[in-house]
């Protein structure tokens, strides 16, 4: 049953949005308990019947004793319609906005399915992501700085730096950086269920970069940090490459949780036989280069593996890890059974990485794909020493 209305314009205009919206034949009825007495009537009635001589609406009346009363009206002509009421298709208004939206900016091809998104929904009247169509202003900034970051402008730079040297704002991005990674997500891989300044570290953008936090026998340039045990030292990421090692590790072990790190050091390997390192979570790109700096260091036979949650997130960070040092990576206490076991079904199901076949958790994100897969946080578990 079509929506009531004691306004006429109100009505015509509902019809419209009702096109717009995909609606083939919209139909709307008048609400007469509404008007106040017959002169309104009379007026409400005049208009709807001016619109349907026009060709704009057609009007249908009720039967026997309501043959006079109007039941509903339909359109019958949109572009009559549009006319009369001075209004323009709202295919049009987001044409002309989108043209402002991208009007001297250099977009990429790569943002293409986005814009594409947002005119299919302007074209609807409705927002994207939020942002209406009288929003274009908001979105053009965002726009701005997702280019800027494919074109590599943010590298070397914080969050309020580059916000300023892009938008003219030192606080754009974090007022819209929700926006720009889903502007960002129709061209890069980022991580599904991150919040939007998390999938932004991995790009390289944060508000200055975590100290690289690592225990093991390891030294720093002339200073011996391996006499010192058990402990962990904390380093700025980029300067990884002045580590040293006193010996070779028996393994490397990368973990996501701060918890889980401080717990495998001073539980399960107190004599520091292995090199531990915190990935803060999604590791952010100064850490992924100070990886991969590690990954040169340490010998070939090295075993390297990763402890995560179990759950998408964990996964995507797994891989990431494991692209990063390019060599083999093996999943530390993150195993199907142990999720089935120990676990609880999530809240939402998120998304797992895309399934590979050339990585150690293929069956692990086979599982997380599953309808029945339960998620696990790593805090669960006890450290142990990798096998």
């Amino acid at each position: 049953m079509g929506r009531r209305f004691s306004d006429a314009r109100a009505l015509m205009s509902y019809l419209l949005d009702r096109r717009e919206d995909g609606v083939a034949d919209p139909i709307a009825r008048p609400d007469f308990s509404s008007l106040g007495d017959i002169s309104e009537i009379d007026r409400f009635v005049s208009q709807l019947e001016e619109a349907a001589s026009a060709g704009a609406i057609r009007i249908t009346k009720g039967k026997g004793r309501d043959s006079e009363q109007i039941k509903h009206v339909r359109l019958q002509d949109p572009t009559r319609l549009y006319d009369l009421l001075g209004r323009r298709p709202v295919a049009e208004l987001a044409a002309t906005t989108v043209e402002r939206l991208l009007s001297v900016l250099e977009v990429p091809d790569a943002l293409a399915p986005s814009i594409a998104a947002i005119s299919a929904q302007w074209e609807r009247g409705r927002p994207w992501q939020g942002f209406a169509a009288a929003e274009v202003d908001r979105l053009r900034t965002a726009l701005m700085l997702a280019t800027a970051i494919l074109h590599d402008k943010h590298k070397g730079l914080d969050y309020r730096t580059f916000s300023r040297r892009i938008a003219g704002d030192s606080k754009a991005l974090e007022r819209l950086e929700g926006a720009v990674v889903r502007l960002l997500g129709a061209a890069l891989e980022l991580p599904p269920g991150a919040r939007p300044r998390d999938a932004l570290r991995t790009l390289g953008l944060e508000k200055f970069a975590p100290p690289l936090l690592l225990a093991g026998r390891i030294d720093f340039d002339s200073a011996e940090l391996s006499l010192a045990r058990p402990a962990y030292f904390g380093i700025p990421p980029q300067e990884a490459p002045r580590i040293r090692l006193r010996e070779a590790p028996r393994y490397v072990l990368t973990i996501e949780n701060y918890a889980s790190f401080h717990r495998h050091i001073a539980e399960a390997d107190r004599d520091a036989t292995g090199l531990t390192i915190y990935v803060g979570g999604y590791p952010s790109l100064a850490t992924q280069d100070a990886l991969r700096a590690l990954a040169r260091l340490v010998p070939e036979e090295v075993p390297f593996f990763h402890w995560s949650d179990i759950d998408p997130d964990g996964a995507w960070i797994f891989r990431t890890i494991e692209r990063i040092i390019a060599r083999p990576l093996r999943p530390h206490l993150m195993t199907p059974e142990l999720a089935q076991t120990l676990g609880r079904p999530p809240d939402d199901q998120g998304r797992p990485p895309k399934q590979a076949k050339d990585t150690a958790i293929a069956a692990l994100i086979a599982y997380l794909s599953g309808p029945s897969a339960k998620w696990l946080e790593q805090e669960e578990l006890d450290p142990a020493v990798p096998e």
